[in-house]
């Protein structure tokens, strides 16, 4: 029984990577859609987006059928029940990662009025949030769930820093206005994306420890 446990929890193990691999890839599909203002490329990640709507009911189901079948208690029930909470925040980072693509489709017509430096390493910053994050549950690396929670201080300070950066072209030119707030929308997304990112590694911890560190704050 334990063996054919232990394989479902593998099973699961891989059906996590593979939907971490599909919100990297609608991350990547949405920063170069923005950048190089490719509409086919915004199209196809807001498409995309269905695919993975459709792994997490999968995972759900899963989750659910390990459950109902084995009846896990303590630590392997903590990772089940972490895992729901998982794809719920991997869901979401895909519908934003289908936002920003909706922005950038709109914005495809019109030269920048500033580089897109910084937001680029937003996205860099929280794609990799999101591979750490997994790789931290499927490898039970604390270490590697510090180093997520520590990395999203630097895409909050990269947020500030593209607001105040937009701010001032406003100030200057009012006509940079509508352009402004929707790389502010893009940059708030990606902000979005990497306290996702974060409470997928909290969630993380909570499988590996017992404890969830919101809980401490209280």
């Amino acid at each position: 029984m334990r063996k054919q446990f232990d394989a479902q929890l593998e099973e699961l193990h891989n059906e996590l990577i593979l939907m971490g691999s599909l919100i990297e890839e609608a991350i990547a599909g949405a920063v170069r859609a923005l950048v190089k203002q490719d509409k086919e490329m915004a199209r196809s990640v807001i498409a995309f987006d269905s695919r993975i709507d459709a792994k997490e009911k999968e995972i759900e189901a899963l989750c659910l059928r390990i459950i109902l079948q084995r009846h896990p208690v303590a630590g392997d029930l903590r990772t089940i029940s972490s895992a729901l909470k998982i794809i719920t925040d991997m869901e979401r980072i895909g519908d934003q990662a289908a936002d920003i693509s909706e922005i950038a489709l709109h914005l495809a017509g019109s030269p920048y009025i500033k580089k897109l430096e910084r937001i680029s390493m937003m996205a860099d910053r929280t794609a990799r949030m999101v591979t750490g994050a997994v790789d931290a549950f499927v490898k039970r690396d604390l270490a590697k769930v510090q180093e997520v929670v520590e990395t999203d201080d630097v895409v909050d300070r990269l947020f500030t820093t593209v607001k105040d950066d937009l701010v001032v072209l406003i100030a200057e030119d009012i006509s940079h206005g509508s352009q402004a707030m929707d790389l502010l929308m893009v940059a708030k997304y990606f902000e979005r994306i990497g306290d996702h990112a974060e409470n997928i590694a909290e969630w993380v911890e909570y499988a590996i420890t017992g404890t969830h560190r919101r809980n401490l704050l209280g």
